[in-house]
């Protein structure tokens, strides 16, 4: 676990629900459901998560499908897959990422934590 990460979903870890958080969490493995934090969210490349981001950032190295709402950014890294409806300022696509849905760029809601 990286210096600046609060908490670490590991590869074989399977998780559902909602999740709250202050700083940044990285999660390798499965997630389903709500995700809410003025910090950041790494999806690790071969960590898939369903569901809606309301986050500070979102680095993308793995897979993705719902809905994000990120404050500062949204980095798709080249490994990353991101599916859905995503609403953020900043929107950073690495050769290979991959964005399939629904982009905007006015403005962000306000996130809830």
């Amino acid at each position: 676990m990286a210096k600046d990460e609060i908490a670490y979903l590991g590869s074989d870890t399977v998780y559902e629900g909602k999740l709250h958080f202050k700083g940044t969490v990285r999660i390798e493995g499965k997630f389903s459901g709500e995700i809410v934090s003025e910090g950041t969210l790494n999806v690790g490349k071969d960590a898939l998560v369903t569901g809606s981001l309301d986050v500070g950032e979102l680095l993308l190295s793995g897979r993705f499908t719902g809905e994000v709402t990120a404050r500062r950014r949204v980095v798709v890294y080249g490994s990353g897959v991101l599916e859905g409806q995503v609403q953020t300022p900043v929107l950073l696509t690495e050769e290979g990422g991959i964005i399939e849905g629904q982009v905007s760029m006015q403005g962000c809601g306000k996130v809830k934590a």
